[in-house]
């Protein structure tokens, strides 16, 4: 099994100890909690949500309790997953009151006929279906209603500024943690069956109900027989590549190992002039955690239990 937390501008010189150590216990308590569905009888399924409940509720990352704020102020977070087998996925989008969006979006995938529900509709649809719903509240922490802060200021001095074609593309291009981040898993269990899930708030500041790459199947998430794949970083970009499906793509049609795969795939998001990151795993348990950025958070485990974590490049 392998997880992400999110990739951006994430420096070493910029990381407190105390910090990168909370960072790495969340990360391990995903990757156990996703790990200990496997050895119960649980399927890869039910292993990548677990780890995915496990960074929801955890504040360090951008989904769930620690989904970054829009321009109006508001948490609206993204979520999908997907089962490998049979191609069955459930996806939601701009969910405000649902503790755990992935819920939500493994409930539209066993319990509708759609893929993806959004806004309201996917609320009332996760209330139908006695999923945990909370005050919009819940969501909000200090930290990133300052990355909201910071970045309303920052666009209230560009509006004093007259700039030309380069320095709107160098402006555009400054993301960072405050911007982005996604949480994602991406599992095989016993029977060689694998499953991926992702889930978000987003990017910090956006506006006019945006909706990344995360929940959006062949973007940001996708699994089949062969691979699984969650996605991280700037989404336009991932959208505009289809770059879970890409890997997938690639293995199936140029006979790609999944490192050069996933590789090549952020490679083509990086000329585009995006940035971000994924994880992929195939059903040989052969791993890819590719990234252009200056940092991501992941982690794999294995099937004997030995976990292995990372952050910097």
């Amino acid at each position: 099994m392998v997880i992400h937390g999110g990739a951006g501008t994430i420096l070493k010189e910029n990381m407190t100890p105390e910090r990168e150590q909370a960072f790495k216990e969340a990360l391990s308590a995903a990757l156990r909690a996703g790990y200990a569905k496997l050895k119960t009888g649980g399927n890869s399924l039910d292993a990548v949500e677990a780890a995915i409940l496990v960074m929801e509720d955890n504040p360090l990352f951008n989904a769930g309790k620690g989904a970054v704020f829009t321009h109006e102020g508001k948490n609206e977070m993204d979520a999908a997953i997907m089962w490998g087998p049979t191609q069955a996925a459930g996806a939601v989008a701009g969910v405000t009151n649902v503790r755990n969006p992935i819920k939500a979006a493994r409930a539209v995938m066993e319990q509708s006929e759609h893929v993806m529900l959004s806004g309201r509709g996917a609320e009332t649809f996760a209330e139908a279906r006695g999923l945990d719903l909370v005050s919009p509240d819940y969501f909000r922490t200090e930290t990133r209603w300052q990355g909201l802060r910071r970045a309303l200021q920052q666009d209230s001095l560009k509006t004093t500024l007259d700039h030309d074609d380069d320095n709107s593309q160098s402006s555009t291009n400054k993301h960072n943690d405050d911007k982005y981040g996604t949480v994602g898993a991406v599992a095989l269990d016993s029977e060689g069956r694998l499953a991926a899930a992702t889930s978000t708030g987003g990017m910090t500041n956006k506006r006019h109900g945006r909706i990344g790459d995360a929940p959006i199947i062949g973007a940001g998430t996708y699994a089949n027989e062969q691979v699984a794949v969650s996605c991280t970083g700037w989404g336009e970009f991932f959208i505009r590549g289809i770059a879970a499906y890409d890997v997938a793509a690639r293995m199936a049609y140029s006979g790609m190992p999944v490192a050069e795969a996933a590789a090549t795939v952020i490679a083509n998001i990086g000329a585009m002039g995006g940035d971000g990151g994924l994880i992929a795993l195939d059903s040989d348990g052969n791993m890819a955690m590719p990234f252009n950025t200056a940092g991501m958070y992941r982690g794999a485990i294995t099937e004997s239990g030995e976990i292995e974590l990372a952050i910097y490049k």
